[in-house]
């Protein structure tokens, strides 16, 4: 498997792997379609996609991930929102999607970012090394689903609400 940047040739692949991914997500309600995959696109069209990777094999492309800016306190910060994840229906439980957030995590760190936020479920992303903190929040979720991962260990990890870009919201 090879992680790479994503190339302007992928991007309908990685919106019909993206909707395919989510179809049926335990997070969504019975019966809604997926919107993860127009969060890619309104990201990429507002050129706020600050790091795109895709997972490839033999098969093609098999795994998507997306990093955005987020604010803290209403002000632009050094921190980055993980959001979405994505791996192919019939190859997930593969660690397809963990490789893709180490190496994300990996280049962001590369890249000088300060650190991560997500929105997800604790039992898996906590194996990646992020946990809830009491300095940031996301209005309207509970604590412990909305995790941080300071990536410089001398950086203060600051105080405030986190809001996800724009595209997040429609």
């Amino acid at each position: 498997m090879n992680i790479r940047n994503e190339h302007i040739t992928d991007l309908e692949k990685i919106e019909t792997l993206t909707w395919a991914a989510f179809k049926n997500h335990p997070s969504h309600a019975p019966g809604a379609e997926p919107n993860e995959h127009l969060i890619v696109n309104r990201l990429r069209e507002n050129k706020a996609l600050a790091l795109s990777l895709v997972a490839e094999d033999e098969t093609g492309i098999i795994g998507h991930i997306a990093f955005s800016p987020v604010c803290i306190a209403g002000e632009s910060s050094n921190w980055f929102g993980l959001a979405p994840v994505s791996v192919a229906p019939e190859r997930q439980g593969q660690g397809i999607g963990g490789k893709l957030i180490e190496a994300g995590l990996s280049r962001l760190l590369a890249q000088g970012a300060d650190g991560v936020v997500l929105l997800g479920e604790p039992a898996y992303y906590q194996r990646f090394g992020f946990e809830s903190h009491v300095n940031l929040t996301l209005p309207g979720v509970p604590a412990e689903y909305f995790m941080i991962q300071r990536l410089k260990a001398c950086s203060p990890i600051p105080v405030g609400e986190v809001s996800f870009h724009q595209s997040f919201y429609g």
